[in-house]
Formats: C-alpha cells, structure tokens, sequence
C-alpha cells in the first residue's frame, strides 16, 4: 500500500490530480484509520491506465469507461475490445494529424525557400 504522496512522486502527478480522479470515480483508495488515502497494486495500475490515457490523447470519459469495464468484467474482454476500438479511432486521428503536419511542413518550406530567395536577391542589390 502507498500513500497519495508516494504515487503522486512515482507517476510525477500531483495529489490533486490523483484526488480528481477519485471524484470522476476511476479510483477507490482504501483509507487508514487516519483517513488517508492508501493505494494498493491495483488501484495503482489503474492509475498506470489512466496516465497511460492521458498521454495517447484519449478524453477522461473513454480512460474512465476502460478503466471501469474490467470491475465489470473480471475477463477484462470487454476492456480490451473497448480499448481496441478507442485505440484504432485514435490512430486514425493521429493520421489525420500528421498529414495536416506534413502539409504545413512542406507550405512552410517552400515559403522559406521563397523568402531566402528574395532575401538573397536584396542583398545583392545592396552590393
């Protein structure tokens, strides 16, 4: 078991964050007979799931659903189709990204290029 404070420092989070998402539901810490939060394995692997979420660019509602779906079913098949199915939209929409990127890279260097151009054009007017 470990302490907010202790997996806050391990997932480099802060407590509120960890707070947050026991107030969404997606984590049940334990509590010591002091009333803090105590986490077990399990609760920290949630939050592995979560972080792991969060960074992919999945919403909080679809890391939340994912996360729940293995209480549910204990298989956890249902996680991993659900998982599967937010995943490959994801992919497509990183896609869609990259191209975008990929287009302005190219609009970008040929302005470049263009304004180098003129830039040396002027300078040799000056000489």
């Amino acid at each position: 078991m470990k302490t907010i404070k202790e997996v806050a420092e391990g997932f480099g989070m802060t407590t509120r964050t960890i707070r947050y998402y026991e107030e969404l539901g997606m984590l049940k810490p334990e509590r010591d007979g002091a009333n803090r939060r105590l986490f077990s394995a399990r609760e920290i692997a949630k939050l592995k799931l979560i972080d792991r979420g969060k960074r992919y660019g999945f919403s909080l509602e679809e890391i939340k659903e994912m996360v729940l779906l293995f209480d549910i079913d204990r298989s956890g098949e249902k996680q991993l189709e659900r998982t599967i199915e937010y995943g490959q939209r994801q992919i497509r929409e990183i896609e869609v990204k990259i191209a975008e990127l990929e287009s302005m890279k190219a609009e970008m260097t040929g302005l470049l290029a263009e304004f180098t151009e003129k830039l040396n054009k002027l300078k040799g007017m000056k000489e």
